[in-house]
């Protein structure tokens, strides 16, 4: 019994991931309670997420407030902008739905501001959480992210889509989805996002030489 509970056994690492799962979406939780600082707490999210894919976390709820505070200054005008465009796509299919007969325009509208905003949107919270930038071309470099690689971030938002649609299943799936929701689509986004930052950190040491 006591190899169950050993700090290397499967049971202790899944029961530590789940924990830490828990603190971080907590974490999420406080820092979006004010919609104007969702940005600073998404990117530190990711700040605490980048690390967490590599096993190299800490004090997790150290880590987050420390990259909160950090980031506060480009978080805000970051996460207001992704909350604006995707209350923009939003309101285009809230239109289409009332309307008795929707214009194949508008539709084509909604459906091209929602990949346009996510390819602007995807990667800009990891990419502020281990990058200094400027928000015009974190903003951007997202953008170049999601084109070059873009089978990678089908497969990352398909991820993500199915993630958000399985936390709202069933009342059982929705209190899982209050506990880990958020911080899982952090990981499920930093998982994707890390190997692509090393591939391209790489490329760019290899340029330099």
């Amino acid at each position: 019994m006591k190899k169950f509970f050993d700090i290397d056994s499967p049971i202790y690492r899944l029961m530590t991931t789940i924990m830490n799962f828990a603190i971080l979406n907590i974490c999420w939780i406080l820092g979006s309670v004010l919609l104007i600082t969702i940005g600073p707490a998404t990117v530190a999210a990711c700040d605490v997420g980048l690390k967490m894919v590599d096993n190299e976390e800490g004090y997790i709820f150290r880590q987050f407030w420390k990259a909160f505070k950090n980031n506060l200054k480009q978080g805000i005008p970051l996460g207001l902008m992704a909350v604006f465009a995707s209350y923009a796509v939003y309101l285009d299919f809230q239109i289409v739905k009332v309307l008795e007969n929707p214009s194949i325009f508008l539709i084509m509208i909604g459906i091209l501001s929602a990949v346009f905003f996510a390819a602007c949107f995807i990667y800009a919270f990891p990419l502020t959480a281990r990058y200094q930038n400027s928000l015009i071309n974190i903003i951007r470099n997202s953008f170049r992210i999601s084109t070059r690689f873009f089978v990678r971030t089908i497969l990352l938002v398909l991820s993500v889509v199915i993630e958000m649609l399985a936390f709202m299943w069933n009342g059982t799936m929705m209190f899982i989805g209050v506990i880990i929701g958020p911080a899982s689509i952090v990981l499920t986004i930093c998982a994707f996002a890390k190997p692509i930052f090393k591939k391209l950190e790489k490329a760019q040491g290899e340029e330099a030489e």
